[in-house]
């Protein structure tokens, strides 16, 4: 009875546990989700940045016109005169995941539009990643730490900064994909199921549809098992856990447009073939080495192993082949980027140029993962306590991850789940230990291990005595035991009374030393109670610090848009909605064939909000088209008409800052574009535009810089009435004040000047610009435009 009800009991436990467990992950979801949402609270339910405008309109697309249509879709309005054949060159996972979404809720009879489903996308997949995190931890160190872990993921400032909502890109699912496919892997690593096999697989298509850095799950994996087997840990639920993935993970992964022969064909993917053949090796030494004896077991492992050598030489040299073919060795340009993180200054300045592909400075690491930052060598060294299959592969995650993001600030995305996992375990194993110490100091427990140590004797009497009548009924038939009895039978009874008193006194000794070692050992390690008492107090404050800096990086760093801007000053907050106004007035203004040219960085934007063709967007895929633009905006205005009229192009958008103090404005990116047209065309030279090594753009500036297009168009009609001209970005008087443009003409400024926009004059108007009709046209609209800002107002005043 007593049995049994301790049976009840703990069966009670269990399903109590996993009841608590599943809704503490309903509560972590809604966590996830409800912190991003700081955005649509504070600002409105609008898509952010650059990249996302481009994945709404495709999903616009999509959902209008059909999957078929999507897939032939060729796309006149960017890159003109070149255009871009979507289908073939986008990632199409967000998009169908969101589309997706759209068609079963208006098949239910949800009347969401689009725009709203692009918007909330990100939050509602930041649950299934926190999900997916804690279904990856508790296979590797249990229930405690995989809840931990789903926690800090929920939380992380690192992700939240590309899935709050309205951040539609394509990190807002490929997180999500990313951490699924690695708990499928280890989920078939320890269990040995070709069904999780499969699923891997499926996962780890998704993740290919839906971000390029699917080629990191490519390599991390095909390293793991490398480790494996290097270290003897080789094991037929190794081979399961990765041979489908190679082959079935592949041919699917083909079958993505964008991808293609590249799966097959470029050095990222080369690794995981060559792992694949060694694993094949491997497992065939293993089988042989169970077939055969020692002697020929030598002979057959001779010959296997140089038979794979020969083969692994084979594939090799077709690797080197294909790899020499390629001017950059079969690596694209970002994954070079991160095996020399000098390479995109030197080769590759479109990819340097980008903000996000620069180096992360210390700072940033304590702003995206805070106090993690310190909970991951603890971590690490809890994985090693005991080292599994499964523990090894956090491992080697956190250390690859750690890397990857000190080479690129936007890889802190992949090392935040790493971050949060080693974390979890830490916390979880240091709660474990800490609890532990204190409930064994309780009054009470002394007693309770003492009826745990009888309670033990009596099991192990029962145990004992049952082993003994099983093997006394199992050891020989009944017809020669009953024989055996009656001839044997005085004698085995007093024999067997002696040994069954030995064996009691043994059992209670051996039952004695273990509980007493158990004991002694529980001792060593409890720590004492008030430091236990402390350090659990320690860490619950640091894990308050850590909610209290995410919630203020969700409302505060990361939920404005930037396609509006808020700033505070002594009158008030001021609100900078000059973006949209500018592409208002373009698509109200402007006939619709007509072309727009701008820095690559507001293309996307353009196309979208405008309607209007641009010249080159955010894709950054022909590096001489986005030169030529470069070159243009660093030419003189004469130039700069002739390159932009070659391209059709009618009006010119720029982005100045210097009025209200906006950072990221055309001129603190003109260098890029210098570098980048230089690299294409030999006659625009860096140096030019430097005095003395240094950025100038006040009187010291050299000569180029101040008769280049983009300081021109920057800067025309930026005096004040008291005769200054004092840029608020650069902090200083700019050097080229009243000067006239002959072959341009202002026809908008936003409110607060962060967007001005020019038009090309026609040839007739260029040469003659003298007439009547001329003069009065450009004093009319000059004046217009003066009265106009006559009534702007600094808003920094």
């Amino acid at each position: 009875m007593a049995a049994s009800d301790s049976a009840k009991g703990s069966l009670l436990r269990v399903a109590f546990g996993n009841v608590f467990a599943a809704f503490i992950l309903l509560l972590i979801g809604v966590l996830a989700f409800s912190i991003r949402l700081f955005s649509v609270i504070k600002y409105e339910s609008v898509i952010h940045e650059f990249d996302p405008y481009f994945n709404y309109r495709v999903t616009q697309f999509l959902t209008k016109n059909g999957i078929y249509e999507f897939w032939n879709w060729f796309d006149d309005r960017t890159w003109y005169p070149l255009g871009r054949v979507i289908g073939g060159t986008v990632y199409p996972g967000l998009t169908l995941t969101a589309g997706t979404m759209w068609w079963v809720l208006q098949s239910l009879n949800i009347p969401l539009s689009v725009e709203t489903i692009c918007v909330f996308t990100a939050p509602v997949f930041s649950a299934f990643a926190a999900w997916s995190a804690y279904f990856l931890t508790k296979e590797v160190k249990g229930t405690g730490a995989g809840l931990t872990a789903a926690a800090l993921l929920a939380m992380v400032p690192s992700y939240i900064s590309r899935s709050v909502a309205g951040s539609y890109d394509n990190e807002a699912v490929a997180i999500f994909a990313l951490i699924f496919t690695f708990y499928l892997y280890i989920k078939t690593l320890n269990t040995g199921s070709l069904f999780y096999a499969t699923l891997n697989a499926i996962a780890y298509f998704y993740m290919v549809c839906s971000w390029g850095g699917y080629t990191f799950i490519i390599n991390l994996i095909p390293m793991h098992v490398l480790l494996c087997i290097v270290t003897g840990r080789y094991s037929p639920r190794l081979y399961i856990a990765y041979a489908p993935l190679v082959v079935l993970g592949t041919l699917l992964a083909a079958l993505v447009p964008v991808v293609g022969f590249n799966a097959v064909m470029t050095s990222e993917h080369f690794g995981s073939f060559l792992v694949f053949i060694i694993i094949h090796v491997v497992a065939l030494v293993y089988y042989i080495k169970g077939i055969l004896s020692p002697s020929m077991f030598r002979v057959a492992v001779t010959l296997v192993v140089s038979v794979g050598l020969a083969v692994c030489g084979a594939v090799l040299a077709v690797l080197i082949a294909l790899v020499a073919s390629s001017p950059t060795m079969g690596w694209s340009g970002r994954s070079l980027s991160l095996l020399d993180p000098t390479y995109a200054s030197k080769y590759i300045p479109i990819i340097a140029s980008v903000s996000e592909h620069q180096p992360p400075t210390w700072p940033s690491y304590f702003m995206d993962i805070n106090v993690l930052a310190f909970l991951v060598p603890s971590g690490i060294i809890a994985c090693f306590l005991p080292l599994s299959d499964a523990s090894s592969f956090v491992v080697l995650y956190i250390v690859t991850s750690v890397y990857f993001s000190g080479v690129m600030v936007r890889l802190m995305l992949v090392l935040a789940p790493a971050a949060c996992i080693t974390s979890g375990i830490a916390l979880s194993e240091a709660f474990n230990v800490l609890t532990s110490s204190i409930k064994f100091q309780l009054p009470g427990a002394l007693a309770n291990s003492q009826n745990e140590a009888g309670d033990t004797e009596l099991t192990s009497a029962v145990t004992q005595t049952e082993t003994v009548k099983i093997e006394n009924s199992e050891g020989l038939p009944k017809e020669e035991s009953k024989k055996a009895e009656k001839s044997d039978g005085l004698v085995k009874e007093r024999a067997s009374r002696k040994h069954k008193k030995k064996d009691k006194e043994k059992e209670k000794d051996s039952v004695k030393n273990t509980t007493f070692k158990s004991q002694l050992e529980k001792r060593l390690q409890v720590l004492p109670l008030e430091s236990s008492v402390v350090a659990i107090f320690l860490l619950v404050l640091l894990g308050a610090f850590y909610v209290v800096h995410c919630v203020w990086a969700a409302a505060e760093a990361y939920s404005a848009p930037s396609i509006v801007l808020t700033s505070r000053s002594h009158d008030g907050l001021h609100v900078f909605d000059d973006f949209r106004e500018a592409y208002s007035w373009l698509s109200h203004n402007t006939d619709v064939d007509d072309k727009v040219a701008s820095w690559w960085d507001y293309g996307y934007q353009t196309t979208a909000m405008a309607n209007r063709t641009v010249i080159v967007d955010n894709n950054t895929w022909n590096n001489t088209h986005i030169a030529t633009v470069g070159t243009a905006m660093s030419s003189p205005e004469k130039a700069a008409w002739e390159i932009f009229n070659s391209l059709d192009v009618k009006y010119v958008l720029v982005v100045f800052g210097g009025l209200v103090g906006y950072p990221s404005d055309d001129i603190n990116k003109f260098l890029w574009m210098v570098r980048i047209g230089g690299g294409v065309f030999p006659h625009i030279k860096e140096p030019d535009y430097l005095r003395d090594g240094s950025y100038r753009i006040d009187s010291q500036a050299t000569p180029t810089m101040l008769n280049c297009l983009m300081y021109k168009l920057s800067y025309y009609r930026f005096v004040e009435t008291d005769g200054k001209a004092y840029d608020r970005v650069r902090g200083t008087e700019i050097g080229k004040k009243y000067f006239k443009l002959t072959h341009f003409e202002e026809v908008f400024t936003t409110h607060h000047w962060m967007v001005r926009i020019y038009k090309l004059k026609s040839p007739k108007n260029r040469i003659r610009g003298k007439t009547k009709k001329s003069k009065t046209k450009s004093s009319s609209s000059s004046t217009g435009s003066a009265k106009r800002n006559q009534k702007k107002k600094n808003p920094w005043q």
